[in-house]
Formats: C-alpha cells, structure tokens, sequence
C-alpha cells in the first residue's frame, strides 16, 4: 500500500466518502512528486517528446506573433512543462527571430523541476500562475497541463443526479454515487439523461483560466493551449489512467498512475471570452501544425539526416494523423486585445495568416 492509499483511507474512514475530484487531485500530487512519469520508462509520452518539429513549431508561432505585435519586452511562461523539451526546442527556434525572453515555469514537481534545469538554464519557477511577471506580456503554452487537473463528477441515477464519490470496500477504493441531490447543477437538456450518465467538470481549470485571461488581457501577449478534449461540452467519463503505457483502473493504486480527463475547451474558452481576451479555436492539432508547417518541417529534418527518414514521418503521422493525435488533442488561442492572432488558427484580422517564416529551419 502507498503512502497516499493510506492516507486516503484513513480520510474516507473519519469523513466518509469523498469527490472524484479530491480522490484525482491528491492522487496525483502524489504521483507527480515522486517521478519523472515522461518516455519510454514511465507511463505516457507527450508530443515534445515525440519530435523536436512540436516545440520548434510552437515557438516559431509565438515568434511570428511577438514580431506582428511589435517585438514587445515580454516573458515564456510555460505550465505543466514536463522534462522541460517543449521549452528547449521552443527557444530554440525563437532565437534567430530575435526573441529571447526571460522563462518562467509554473512546476511543483521536484523531480520535474529537476528535469527542467538540465534542459533550460536560468529559468525561474512557480507554484502558480499568480506569481508570473506582471509588468510585461506574456507568451503562454500549455500543453497537456489543463487534462491532468481534477475533475468533479456527477452521475445520474433513478433518483436523480448525484455526485460522484470515492470510498473504501475494504478491498479496494470503488467509485459510487453520493446521497445529496445535485440536479439543479445539470443542463436542463441533461437532467433526464439515463441512469449511469456522468457528467464533469474542471473547477480548477475554469479558475486558471480566468486568472491568466485576465493577466493577458491586462498585460498583453497570448497562451496556446494543446491538449487532447472535446470541442463542444459533451456528457460521458472521460476519467482515466495511464501506468507503462497501458490503460489501468483509474482508483486503483491511487499515486502509482496519472490520472487525467478530456478537456472541455468550449470552458475554457467561454470563461476566457468572458474576461475580455480574443478566443481562436479550438482547432486540431494536426490542423495547426500542418498550418505551421509540419510537413515542410519534416522534409527538412529528413534531407538533413536521412538514415532518420522512416522515424521522422513516423513522428510526424503521430503528432499530426487523424488516426493518432491529430484531431483528438485540439490547440486554443486566447490572445490579448488589440493582438494578432497566432498563426494556425481562424484568423481574428489578416495579419494571422501563417508567414513564410514559419517553415524554416531553427
């Protein structure tokens, strides 16, 4: 047994049984403290770890858009950065555009901030997003941070709606459902939904969403979320977990495997919206990087090193292909007024239009 099984244990007894989305968020302030869970070694790969073209091409994104906006004085803030890769090839690319911003790393993982040091020197980090500078614009990326934030879950039942909770069977934690009514929470056009329908949303997410749309619109810049979600706010448990690369039990073994829900980008964008800051998207990912110029990207990397040919496609069928991650992660901008729109995305005037630029080389 875990520390964290115990502990949670040990809660449900003196309390009863808690939210999914208490039993998602401790779980994984476990899990992210104890590991580095990234590669071929821990339990998922994400697309800066599939192919440098990934970070190289959402830097030159925020390169193209920091030279429309006038080459500002403005900071990188990255949230949830992993290893720290995205990051690396990113600036990278930035380089030869001139922009050379100060980085700033939203972390609590010690294993991960580890990570990040050996990759991006002289970065600063953060608990939050509450203390990222102030007195600039910001280039935000996000990629798959907002999917690993707890969900809270409703579920319907021949009584009506009820939260979702966790408690303990003596063998295991098993998810059931709570005693209090929470109709008046659900869509009218959902209330009758059949017995067994789950219904989640992302506090959390919806709160650091109106915090940094709010910076944005105050500070000038822009943040580009990517993570795998739906378009349209739909119903259904899209609560999982990932441990070696394989599908597990997500309440089993509490700690011991990531836990993560789709992202509800309509949310996130109403709420950004609602702040005052310009939405672009959400399109899919393989939409934006073919935009970008993934392919022209890919050619290039294949002509320059050509025993890696196969492996180069094969990165870019995974970051891009419909079948893979193309249209199951989506890409979101939300960009302060009176900014252009990141290249790759529907265009909020026409100076969004990919450049030529972004097809180059870093």
């Amino acid at each position: 047994m875990t520390d964290i099984s115990a502990r949670l244990e040990r809660l449900i007894a003196a309390a009863g049984p808690i939210p999914v989305a208490l039993f998602m968020a401790e779980a994984n302030t476990a899990y992210y403290a104890a590991r580095d869970p990234l590669g071929s070694d821990g339990d998922f790969i994400t697309a800066p770890e599939i192919s440098q073209m990934f970070g190289e091409l959402t830097g030159l994104c925020l390169a193209d858009l920091w030279q429309r906006a006038g080459r500002p004085d403005a900071a990188y803030a990255e949230l949830g950065p992993g290893r720290g890769t995205l990051a690396a090839d990113a600036l990278r690319a930035m380089r030869p555009a001139g922009l050379a911003p100060p980085v700033h790393f939203v972390e609590t993982s010690p294993a991960l901030r580890e990570k990040q040091a050996e990759r991006v020197a002289g970065a600063f980090w953060h608990d939050d997003i509450a203390t990222l500078p102030a007195d600039r614009p910001l280039l935000v990326v996000a990629n798959e941070f907002f999917d690993a934030l707890p969900v809270r879950q409703l579920i319907a039942t021949y009584s009506g709606w009820r939260e979702r909770l966790v408690t303990h069977d003596g063998e295991g934690f098993v998810a059931v459902p709570g005693a209090v009514p929470f109709d008046a929470a659900v869509p009218a056009h959902l209330r009758r939904a059949a017995p067994g329908s789950i219904l989640e949303t992302c506090p959390a997410a919806v709160a650091i969403t109106r915090a940094l749309a709010a910076r944005i619109v105050a500070q000038g810049g822009a943040a580009i979320v990517i993570d795998y979600g739906y378009a349209e706010h739909a119903a259904g448990d899209t609560l999982q977990a990932v441990h070696a690369h394989a599908y597990a039990d997500p309440f089993a073994k509490p700690g011991a495997s990531d836990l993560t829900a789709h992202v509800d980008f309509a949310a996130l964008a109403a709420v950004a919206a609602a702040e005052g800051a310009v939405v672009a998207g959400p399109v899919d990912q393989g939409a934006w990087l073919a935009a970008l110029g993934l392919s022209t990207r890919a050619a290039m990397l294949a002509k320059a090193t050509p025993a890696r040919a196969a492996e180069i496609e094969a990165a870019r069928a995974r970051l891009a292909d419909a079948d893979q991650m193309g249209t199951l992660f989506k890409a979101l901008a939300i960009v302060a007024p009176g900014w252009p729109a990141p290249a790759g995305f529907a265009t909020i005037d026409d100076r969004a239009a990919p450049p030529e630029s972004l097809a180059r080389p870093a």
